[in-house]
């Protein structure tokens, strides 16, 4: 066995790797839903938020000094990672901290990424790490980082781009990649409106998944020269990739390509309809993202709640779900629940049906509604009677529609 391949190889990459997690993201696509919330404390699949998912990754991996970077509306996003991530051993070096924006630098909020990383530079100097990995607070995936961390230090990289395959009219929305034939980067586009095709494949384009592997004196450099440029956004996909192409050593790394004890499954749930596409894809048979799997469990702050119940067997007063996701605390009493998830603690009462809908925690709907196609806000409360998403011209005048007809609900517009 190639040693540079061997698990003790990567075991040792990863632990001398540290993570920060950029988690400031306002998220303003998603419109209310991140109203009082940053993105990556958005809640999702059941029990769950999407900063868990990059934060489990690291743990996964092995990776156990994880900074993660918080900016805008951060209270619930701290309140859960201090409920939930508390548990690794300082003693051994391992830690899951919160850093606030604290305009370290000069008055200044983070102006980009790549700021926002200039201005925690100290965190890395202190811990001195072999290699920084960046990664973003608000995808969706499962991913082993050790296999990347190690084709960065085969390829001799300076920075390593983890990059999906895309279909060619969906890569305007993304950083683009060209590469050779050694998948070193030749090229960089940030959010081009004509997409340069992957070689030999012109329905498809290489995008960045926001995922950067860096040497730590690399990085420290680069970031230096970027804060002193007027020109510059500073930010990481705008500015330093493309900067570093020419004269450094930038390699991209295939997620569709992985083997490993992670899916190869990514989504950027940026926007209401994309956000309720991923989460119904979890109620299919055998979802694309496996929640139930034991190999690379996704880890969470776990609320003590009693199992869901379904009361109520009277005719025309039954309590029942079906091709659904039901989370625990729920009571389902005399309702209909159909190809619908349901957060922790949301209660259902008799009469009512809801189809295709994501119900977020302490979500309380009252007798007789009925509720198609919808996402249902943390804490809303749904009044007897209440119809949505059957017509879309009324339910405008009160919550969103989104162009794919989703409609979502917010307790501020009941």
């Amino acid at each position: 066995m190639n040693p540079r391949k061997s698990g003790r190889f990567v075991s040792r990459l990863t632990r001398s790797t540290m993570a920060m997690i950029m988690a400031g993201g306002r998220g303003s696509r998603l419109e209310d839903l991140t109203a009082i919330r940053a993105k990556p404390a958005t809640p999702f699949g059941g029990k769950f938020r999407i900063i868990d998912f990059p934060l489990s990754n690291c743990v996964n991996s092995g990776i156990r000094q994880v900074y993660i970077l918080t900016q805008y509306k951060a209270q619930s996003l701290i309140q859960h990672v201090n409920r939930g991530w508390g548990y690794l051993r300082g003693e051994f070096g391992e830690f899951i901290q919160i850093v606030p924006a604290q305009q370290q630098i000069d008055e200044s909020w983070y102006k980009g990424t790549a700021d926002c990383i200039y201005q925690n530079l100290n965190l890395i100097r202190e811990h001195s790490p072999e290699h920084v990995l960046i990664l973003a607070g608000d995808h969706i995936y499962k991913m082993d980082y050790g296999p990347m961390i190690a084709s960065h230090t085969e390829n001799e990289a300076d920075i390593t781009v983890g990059v999906i395959r895309v279909p060619l009219h969906e890569a305007t929305g993304f950083g683009v990649m060209s590469v050779d034939e050694e998948d070193r980067v030749t090229g960089f586009q940030e959010k081009p409106a004509s997409p340069q095709p992957e070689p030999g494949n012109p329905d498809v384009a290489m995008a960045s998944m926001g995922i950067y592997v860096f040497n730590r004196e690399f990085l420290l450099e680069a970031l230096e020269a970027d804060s002193v440029d007027p020109e510059s956004d500073h930010d990481f996909g705008k500015n330093i990739i493309p900067k570093s192409i020419e004269n450094c050593r930038v390699f991209a790394y295939p997620f569709s390509d992985v083997k490993t004890r992670a899916q190869n499954y990514w989504r950027d749930v940026g926007t209401i309809d994309a956000y309720f596409r991923a989460n119904l894809e979890l109620i299919y048979v055998n979802p694309e993202l496996n929640l139930y799997d034991e190999d690379w469990p996704i880890w969470t702050y776990q609320e003590q709640l009693p199992p869901a119940k379904f009361v109520l067997d009277d005719t025309g007063r039954v309590g029942m779900a079906t091709n659904s996701m039901v989370s625990g605390g729920c009571i389902v009493s005399g309702a209909y629940v159909r190809q619908s998830l349901l957060f922790s603690s949301v209660t259902v009462d008799e009469g009512s049906e809801i189809i295709q809908a994501v119900v977020l925690p302490l979500v309380k709907i009252g007798k007789n509604c009925r509720i198609t196609r919808a996402i249902i806000d943390k804490r809303c409360e749904i009044p007897d009677g209440t119809v949505i998403g059957e017509d879309h011209a009324e339910d405008a005048k009160r919550f969103r529609v989104t162009a794919e007809g989703v409609v979502l609900v917010c307790p501020h517009m009941l």
